[in-house]
């Protein structure tokens, strides 16, 4: 016949040690002992005492891995022969060479790319004078690209012991040239040589020329720019031997509308009438004056 003896149910006594790894353990005979912790004596359960013990240790491990990761980068980086920079390329370059920009840029064959400041670097090809604009890009594992952006002639300048200085926008002297160019306007100034450097009249002239339709700038032989309280005030000299007072560089389409219908009528109205339109002043739209 089966036992039918009942377990004796647990007390709420027994339920709160268990609760507090102090319940008792069976014995083989059914008695029940306390759950000691045998190594200290105290009622820790083993794998308490096991988690403890191992913190430690992997705390210890992922710090020595972090240190060992952060040195092979730096190493990488910075000692490595890898990383260094064995290639510069130029690009954007027609009045200086590769070379000179190469040399400008003073960036030895392997000097650590990580080292590499792509600022410094442009501001000392930049010291070119042909030079307006750098940009500088790191092309890892080993590369190094320079994108240059030359200054560009706008008007000559006719120098005192000959030759014409090639003058940009902002009055910097390109280059020299023993002609003058056939699309570059003559600056009829006194300036010369560094004075024209941040000059404004030369900044206003640019500005117009910029400016002019196609029809009229191909038109344009010489420029000047007086220098008022108001402003620069650009005047154009033609091919025709006709003199445009231009004005300042604001509203130039309606300029060149203006002047394109007076020189329009006055070819119309006949030679003899036109060659005495030598003289257009459209420096204020609406108020055209013709001489």
């Amino acid at each position: 016949m089966p036992d039918l003896r009942r377990e004796p149910l647990p007390t709420d006594g027994d339920r709160e040690a268990e609760r507090s790894g102090q319940g008792r353990l069976a014995q083989p005979d059914g008695t029940a002992r306390p759950a000691q912790d045998e190594g200290r004596g105290g009622l820790l359960p083993a794998p308490q005492k096991k988690r403890r013990v191992a913190k430690p240790w992997r705390a210890a491990f992922f710090v020595l891995a972090g240190i060992a990761i952060i040195g092979a980068v730096t190493f990488a980086l910075l000692g490595s022969r890898l990383l260094v920079v064995r290639s510069i390329t130029v690009t954007g370059t027609h009045l200086v060479t590769p070379a000179q920009v190469i040399a400008a840029a003073d960036v030895p064959a392997g000097t650590p790319l990580f080292r590499v400041d792509p600022v410094q670097v442009a501001r000392r090809v930049e010291a070119i004078r042909q030079v307006e604009t750098v940009q500088v890009v790191k092309r890892w594992p080993d590369g190094l690209a320079i994108t240059v952006r030359e200054r560009v002639p706008v008007v000559a300048v006719r120098m005192a012991g000959g030759g014409y200085d090639l003058v940009d926008h902002g009055g910097v002297i390109v280059r020299w040239a023993h002609s003058k160019p056939a699309a570059l306007p003559l600056l009829q100034t006194t300036l010369a040589g560094s004075a024209l450097r941040g000059d404004r009249g030369v900044a206003t002239v640019s500005a117009v020329l910029a400016g002019l339709p196609g029809w009229l700038s191909h038109q344009v032989t010489a420029v000047s720019a007086s220098t008022p309280s108001s402003g620069s005030a650009v005047t154009l000299f033609l091919t025709g031997k006709q003199t445009v007072v231009w004005g300042g560089a604001d509203r130039a389409a309606v300029k060149a509308r203006e002047l394109a219908i007076l020189m329009r009528d006055a070819a119309q109205s006949g030679t003899a009438q036109s060659s005495q339109a030598r003289y257009y002043d459209v420096s204020a739209p609406g108020t055209v004056i013709t001489k």
